[in-house]
Parts: C-alpha cells; structure tokens; sequence
C-alpha cells in the first residue's frame, strides 16, 4: 500500500507540473498572439509594396491591403496584379491614389504645360520671322487712295486784254483741282537686294533651327518628378525598417520579460520612437512635395508602384555620334557659324547697287488737271552709294573676325561636349552595374531566408527592407544618369 501511494502521490505532481507548464504556454502563445507593432506615425498612409511582405511577417494584424513583392520579374508582376485589385477597391472607398513613374511624370507635364508651351510659341515665333523674310522675294503692291477739297482756286488766274474787241478777260492757270480724286497702284520688284535677301533669309532659318533645338531638350521637370517619386519610395521603406525594427525589438523584450503587457514604445526604447517619428515626418513631406508637382492636393495620400529598370544599350561611339549631331549646343554653335558666314556675305553686298523695277497705274480725276486723266506707268530705279569713308571695308573685315570667332568657338562647343559625353557615358555604365549588382542582392535574400530554420525571422525582413531601399537608389541614379546621357545626345524625353 505504501508503494502504491507513492506511485500515485508522483504521478499526481507530474501531471499538476504539466498542467501548469500547458496553461504558461497558453498565456504565452496568447500574449505574442495579442502583440501588435506600434502604431504608424503616419494615420492612413500607404506602405509601399517592396516592403510588404516585411510588414506581414513582423505582425501578423498587419492590414490586408499592403500587397507582398519579389525581387525576381514574375513575382513582380503578380504583386503588381494583386495591388492592382487592391488599389480598385480602396480608391473606390477614398483610400490612397495608385500611380506609377510614368503617370506621374505626365500628370506633372500637364500640370507644368506652360514650359512647353513657352518652348513652342519660341519655335513659331522664328518659324513665321523667317517666312516674313522669305515673303520679300515677291514684288510688293501697293495702293493710294486720296479725295479732298480746297476753299480755293488751286492755280494763278491772268488779266489779258482784247486789243481787238477790247476789254479785258480773267483766265485761271489751274495747277490742281480744286475737287480732286486720285488712285494709284503701284508694284515694286528688287532685283539685286535679293542676293542680300537671301542670306537674312539663311540667318532666319538658323535662329528657327537653334529654336527647335532647345524646344527638344528634355523639361526639368520630368527628372524632378522622378527624384520626388524614388526619394518617396525610399522614405516609405526606411519606415518599414523603423517600424520594423521596433518590433524586433518589442518582441525581444516580450520573451525576455515574458509579460503579456510591454510598456509603450515611446518608454522602452526612446530612439525607436524618436527614429519612426523622422522617417513618418519625413514620408509626409515628400508626399506634399510629390502632389506639389503632379498638381494633387497636398494631403492627398499616394501609393506607388515600384518602377521595373529596364537596362539600355548605348555604346560610347553611338552616344558620341548622336551628341555631335543633335546637341542642341553644338546645333546652336553650328548655326551661329552659318549665321556669321551669312552676315559676312551680306556685308560684302553693299557694293552692288540696289535696282528695282517698278511699274502701276493713276487715276487722275483733276487732281493735276494737265495730266491725263488715267495713265500707267513702268521703269526701273537704282540706288548706289559712292563713298562711305570706309565703312563697307570695315564691316566686312569684322564679319570675317566674327566668322573666325564662330569656327573657334564651334570647336571649342564640340570638344566640351565629347569629354561630357564620355563622363557621363562612365557614370551610366557605372551606375547601371550598381544597380544591377543590388538586384541580384535583393534576389538572394529569400534564398537565404529558406535556409533559416524558421521563416518568420524579423531581422531577416529588416536586412531585405534595407537592401531594396540601396535597390531604388542605386535604380535612380542609373536613372538619372541615362538622362543626363540623352540629355548631351539631344534626346527628347
């Protein structure tokens, strides 16, 4: 009997240590369940898709509406997809504006349309000065029209005497009509000034040609837009890493106090508050200055998809060659040559005389009561002037200096942007190499994750939010370089 009772008396204390190691693990799993990450700073304001998945994993009571992404192509576009749906039904209920890199880069070249129209009213207004100086090869008509009358005798009246019948009479010597009427029309052809006519005419065209020339530089504003745009995306995950790296930290404490209830943020762990304060305040002010640009409210809150970097082909020789026939500043240095080389013509002109011819018809209705009453009219006129003191000399010994400064300065335009193009050429291909180098970072990271034994690790979210963040810097520089590139190369973008 005594064996017995011990048997039972032992039993009955494992099972009652058992039960209350299962009921500690129940409030445990309770507690880490009813855990929650501290609340955003921002009320409301999207998390963007490339951080996603981080924020799913750290909390689980994360909102639905955060959409995961995959550093590899396929799983872009089915994140793509799926925030597709997503942002249908929250614009619908008044939630964050979905908007990609090119919409917003159109919507800011409408809000912004007055540069372009500025570009193209430059263009029209040397289009239509060069055809004002085309239209002086044709003859100029001309016309005049006069009635007036006079409250006097327009002549000298003559007493003669009649040495025959005697007496005197009054005769009037009329030199104008005292009621007159006249109409003229007359055309005038030049004949030699248009030898000068042409050149004005090769200066209007260039000064059309350097117009259209800067009317095809790419507009700031589509390059500020897509600063604005990725430094929003870079804001939105580094406070996913802040917000993350709160949670690490709160679950830390949680196992090492293991206590259902943690203080606040703000009394654990001061620079984890003080670090998703700057990156909340932060994120705000680069959306205002994003809806600033896209003309949006400034409150307006905005969800933007990560943009695919595609990678272009462009050989130095080939970026050279475009840049030395489509800069707009070699275009310009080019046509100042012409325009000098043109002056310089003009100027050597001024010894051949100016001839017209002319030609037109009157009608006389006693304007000079002597002329006939209609009558036309045709002849040539010409017009030279004998000595100037040597002004003609001079004028074209500086047209000829202004030609060679123009050859120089031409050179000098080429030279300068070769070497920018080739600098600018080595930061592309160097950016691009970095940016494709992030890539492949961001990709191996969920290789490394399945190598973990556990697949909620938050650290591991961090380190991946912290690469994509280097991804969409890296991403914008190679941006930015390649349109500096086809900015030297004359590329409208």
């Amino acid at each position: 009997m005594t064996t017995a009772r011990k048997h039972i008396a032992i039993e009955s204390g494992i099972w009652l240590r058992s039960s209350i190691v299962i009921l500690g693990g129940f409030l445990l799993c309770a507690a880490l369940k009813a855990q929650v990450l501290p609340a955003n700073p921002l009320s409301g304001q999207p998390l963007g898709s490339a951080g996603s998945r981080l924020m799913a994993k750290v909390s689980p009571n994360q909102p639905s509406g955060v959409v995961a992404r995959s550093a590899d192509q396929h799983d872009m576009a089915a994140d793509t997809a799926v925030s597709a749906r997503i942002s249908a039904s929250t614009g619908a209920s008044g939630g964050p504006r979905r908007i990609t890199l090119e919409q917003a880069q159109q919507h800011a070249a409408a809000a912004n349309n007055p540069m372009a129209h500025l570009a193209q009213r430059q263009v029209e207004a040397a289009k239509q000065h060069r055809l004002g100086a085309e239209s002086d090869y044709f003859p100029k008509l001309s016309s005049t029209f006069s009635n007036m009358h006079f409250n006097k005798f327009m002549g000298q009246e003559v007493t003669v005497e009649r040495p025959i019948a005697g007496g005197t009479i009054t005769a009037g010597l009329p030199l104008a009509g005292k009621d007159q009427t006249l109409v003229a029309v007359t055309a005038a052809q030049p004949i030699t000034p248009l030898l000068k006519l042409r050149e004005v005419v090769n200066i209007a065209r260039a000064d059309e040609r350097v117009a259209m020339a800067k009317a095809g530089m790419p507009v700031e504003t589509a390059s500020n837009v897509e600063k604005g745009y990725y430094a929003l995306l870079v804001a939105q995950r580094q406070l996913e890493v802040a917000q993350a790296n709160a949670a690490v930290l709160r679950n830390k404490q949680l196992l090492a106090s293991s206590s259902a209830m943690l203080p606040d943020h703000d009394q654990g762990d001061p620079e984890a508050a003080r670090a998703l304060v700057i990156a909340g305040s932060k994120v705000k002010e680069l959306t205002a200055s994003l809806n600033l640009l896209l003309g949006y409210p400034l409150e307006a809150e905005l969800e933007l998809v990560t943009p695919v970097t595609q990678v272009e082909e462009i050989s130095l020789k080939e970026a050279a060659d475009q840049a030395m026939a489509a800069n707009p500043e070699v275009v310009e240095a080019e046509q100042t040559v012409a325009k000098a080389r043109a002056a310089s013509k003009l100027s050597k002109l001024d010894y051949v005389p100016d001839a017209a011819v002319l030609g037109g018809y009157v009608y006389n209705a006693n304007v000079v009561p002597l002329l006939p009453r209609d009558f036309s009219f045709i002849g040539i006129m010409a017009s030279y002037n004998l000595f100037d003191f040597g002004k003609r000399e001079h004028t074209i010994k500086e047209r000829n200096a202004q030609v060679s400064m123009a050859e120089t300065a031409l050179e000098l335009t080429k030279a300068k942007v070769a070497a920018a193009v080739k600098t600018s050429y080595f930061e592309m291909d160097r950016s691009r190499q970095l940016s494709e180098l992030a890539r492949r970072i961001s990709a191996a990271i969920p290789v490394q994750r399945a190598s973990y034994s556990t697949n909620d690790d938050p650290e591991l979210a961090v380190s991946r939010a912290k690469v994509e963040v280097e991804m969409l810097q890296a991403d914008l520089d190679y941006r930015q370089a390649l349109a500096r590139l086809k900015t030297l190369m004359g590329e409208q973008q």
